[in-house]
């Protein structure tokens, strides 16, 4: 009996009665808090994990846009060389329709020219004919027989006319 004579013990099975009576009550707290804890934890982890799945399809979505863009931009490159090219070979065309019209046209104008020319040289030759001829016929004419010319033309002027 010396065991209850003692007040180490006594305080030792005040503790031990405090602790049975407060842990039923408090182990319901502690054990409740530590619950809702979890729980919460528990919503987070779900809603990071939704998160997280939300965010690879939308990276998903985001890729696929990507190489659609990626595709369109080249099928757009692609189609603007094709017109660069159409472009150019029509321009080409074009020019050379134009350097063909030119050539053409200057073609002509030096066939202008020379006739232009021909003619000029034709009148000089044929003016300068017909004075070399005056000069003869008025060297080689005299008065009577020049009369006789000019009343042969006058009389042959009304057929020639009509």
């Amino acid at each position: 009996m010396h065991l209850f004579g003692d007040p180490e013990f006594w305080v030792l099975l005040a503790v031990a009665i405090f602790l049975v009576v407060v842990w039923k009550p408090m182990r319901r707290a502690v054990v409740g808090a530590l619950d809702s804890r979890a729980e919460r934890i528990r919503q987070e982890l779900d809603a990071a994990h939704n998160l997280r799945e939300e965010a690879q399809r939308a990276l998903a979505a985001y890729q696929q846009q990507q190489q659609q863009g990626a595709s369109e931009a080249q099928a757009i490159i692609a189609h603007a060389k094709e017109e660069a090219e159409r472009i150019a070979a029509q321009s080409l065309r074009d020019l050379e329709e134009a350097l063909r019209r030119r050539q053409q046209l200057a073609e002509q104008r030096i066939a202008q020219e020379e006739a232009k020319a021909l003619a000029e040289i034709r009148a000089f030759a044929v003016d300068a004919a017909i004075g070399a001829a005056r000069r003869a016929i008025f060297a080689s004419l005299d008065e009577r027989r020049g009369s006789a010319l000019i009343d042969d033309a006058i009389a042959e002027l009304p057929r020639q006319l009509h």
